[in-house]
C-alpha cells in the first residue's frame, strides 16, 4: 500500500468528504480523485492529438481562407447541414 503524505488542508478536505458521507473512506476519496486525474489526462492527450492534426493539415495545405466572420460562419452553417 502507498503512502500518502498530504498537507493540512489536504486532510481537512478529505475528511469533509467523508463527513459528509460522499465517501465512505479516505481511500474512496484518493481514488475518486485519481479517477479525475486519468480522465483530465485522457482530454489533455486527445487535444494534443487533434493540435497536431490541425499543424499537420496545415502544413500540409489542408486549410480553408475566409474573407470574413460571415463566410465562416455560412461555411459552417452549410457544413452542419450537410450532416444532417
Amino acid at each position: 500500500m502507498a503512502i500518502i503524505h498530504l498537507d493540512e488542508t489536504e486532510n481537512a478536505f478529505i475528511e469533509e468528504q467523508v463527513k459528509s458521507g460522499s465517501y465512505k473512506d479516505a481511500d474512496e476519496v484518493v481514488r475518486a480523485g485519481l479517477r479525475l486525474l486519468r480522465k483530465r489526462e485522457a482530454k489533455i492527450a486527445k487535444l494534443r492529438a487533434l493540435i497536431q492534426e490541425g499543424e499537420d493539415d496545415f502544413a500540409a495545405g489542408r486549410f480553408m481562407e475566409f474573407s470574413s466572420a460571415d463566410d465562416l460562419t455560412a461555411h459552417i452553417i452549410q457544413r452542419s447541414a450537410e450532416k444532417r
